[in-house]
């Protein structure tokens, strides 16, 4: 699949998203692999573990000083992804997926209330 192709289905995944959920200070990045600093505040071993990862402070942690910052950052990671997919719908919802779990950590859902709610 085509780096141009897996762009748009982030991007449609994005815009696909509820009003209440946009928000104006996060930046959606596209990487083919996770670095290792990402790989250990993420406690993986190896990069093919790891999909998409929240850079930011949540929301629920803010506070009053919280201004003048770069925007948070949501990556998703491509390779990884298409590695588990066989198609194209495969990736397009898998890529769906991720973006809204990276954007729940936004809004500072953890991995644990995630699982309760069957977010997994």
């Amino acid at each position: 699949m085509g780096r141009d192709l897996f762009e748009q289905f982030v991007a449609e995944a994005w815009d696909d998203l509820p009003e209440e959920l946009e928000s104006d200070n996060v930046e959606v990045v596209i990487e083919d692999w996770p670095d290792s600093e990402t790989m250990r505040l993420a406690k993986v071993r190896h990069r093919s573990q790891l999909l998409g990862f929240y850079h930011g402070i949540p929301r629920t942690k803010r506070t009053h000083n919280y201004s003048l910052v770069l925007p948070d950052k949501i990556s998703i990671y491509r390779q990884p992804i298409l590695m588990r997919c066989r198609t194209w719908e495969e990736v397009r919802a898998m890529v769906r997926h991720v973006v809204r779990h990276e954007l729940a950590h936004h809004f500072g859902i953890d991995d644990d209330r995630l699982r309760e709610i069957g977010a997994y």
